[in-house]
């Protein structure tokens, strides 16, 4: 069943990214920026994927940058550059703050905080990971977007998107792979190449629902579709 929930999952994310952009610049960068905390909270369940070991959160990877993509398309690469910004922020709050959740001492009668700690005690290492990857592939992608947009200006959104995705996410997938999984996955070759196999079916799963979409979506103030 971890095929099918797979490509149900990058459907959903897909069109709720298409809905954020629907609902303004506002939602799609607040869209973004959960993207990015899915991406680090899920990251540490592993799963069977035809038949090789991934992690969980490559969908939510792909999510973000296409948010980024989507708000220097229809909102100027100011606003990709402040959702990358904002996103640095709340990663730097989340990792904080989980560390101080996991400082608390739990009451006698609380049974979930062995869960937190399962969960939060590697958050530090794969935030400051993440962070660090973070930093460097969205700055890569919003220079890549722009030059691909400026050299192929006839080309659907669509098709630059993806382009620019393949590079930014194999980029994004070694890195934080090696930074932060390291050691605490069974196999990291399989991680770095199954995980990029799988944020490249996300990415040509979105070729033909962005070309759907905007057929269907309404034309608002500010985005010309």
């Amino acid at each position: 069943m971890n095929e099918a929930l797979f490509f149900t999952h990058c459907a959903i994310v897909l069109l709720f990214t298409l809905g954020a952009l629907r609902l303004g610049k506002e939602a799609l960068l607040a869209w973004t920026c959960i993207q990015a905390l899915l991406a680090n909270l899920f990251v540490l369940k592993q799963m069977d994927l035809f038949t090789l070991t991934v992690t969980c959160s490559d969908v939510y990877a792909v999510g973000g940058i296409l948010g980024l993509n989507l708000l220097q398309e229809y909102f100027g690469v100011e606003s990709s550059k402040k959702a990358a910004r904002s996103c640095f922020y709340f990663m730097i709050f989340f990792a904080l703050v989980s560390k101080v959740h996991l400082l608390y001492a739990p009451s006698s009668f609380d049974t979930t905080h062995s869960s937190y700690d399962t969960i939060l005690t590697a958050a530090p290492r794969i935030l400051i990971a993440s962070l660090s990857s973070f930093f460097l592939v969205q700055q890569v992608d919003i220079r890549l977007f722009s030059w691909i947009r400026g050299r192929f200006p006839g080309l659907e959104l669509a098709y630059r998107n993806a382009m620019s995705l393949f590079v930014t996410q194999l980029l994004d997938t070694i890195l934080f792979s090696f930074l932060g999984l390291y050691g605490l996955v069974e196999n990291i070759l399989h991680i770095i190449v199954v995980s990029f196999l799988v944020k490249v079916a996300v990415i040509l799963s979105s070729v033909p629902l962005m070309t759907l979409a905007k057929k269907f979506i309404r034309k608002t103030e500010g985005l010309p579709i």
